[in-house]
């Protein structure tokens, strides 16, 4: 969970529906996409989402080789190189001539009204 006050940008709290860690000022989860309120402005004082960082590629395991385990690391660092967290989010296997693609996004919020802070916020 995140070190910042609630109510404050990046501060987080748990979904109701699939226990993931979201931004407390999320509207509908990013993971399961559940609804956890209504809001008809759906934005709820932000402006358009970015996406500054989208990479998406395939592995595709070859028939001569046999079972492949994979796992998907996740891992975040602060400007100064230092890990602020590093997660497991999948874990699997891949036989002859299956192929499994994977896609990482990065969406980023302005929230409106908000004072940049002096000091940064961790994410965990």
């Amino acid at each position: 969970m995140s070190t910042a006050r609630p109510g404050s940008p990046g501060a987080s709290r748990t979904c109701p529906h699939c226990k993931t860690t979201i931004l407390e000022s999320a509207s509908v989860c990013p993971s399961c996409r559940g609804h956890l309120r209504f809001d008809t402005d759906a934005t709820q004082g932000k402006q358009a989402s970015v996406v500054p960082f989208h990479v998406e590629g395939t592995i595709r395991h070859p028939a001569a080789d046999g079972v492949w385990e994979y796992s998907v690391v996740l891992t975040i660092r602060n400007d100064r190189g230092e890990e602020i967290t590093r997660q497991v989010v999948g874990v699997g296997a891949l036989k002859s001539n299956e192929q499994r693609t994977f896609t990482l996004g990065v969406e980023v919020f302005e929230v409106k009204g908000a004072r940049p802070s002096s000091k940064g916020k961790s994410l965990r």
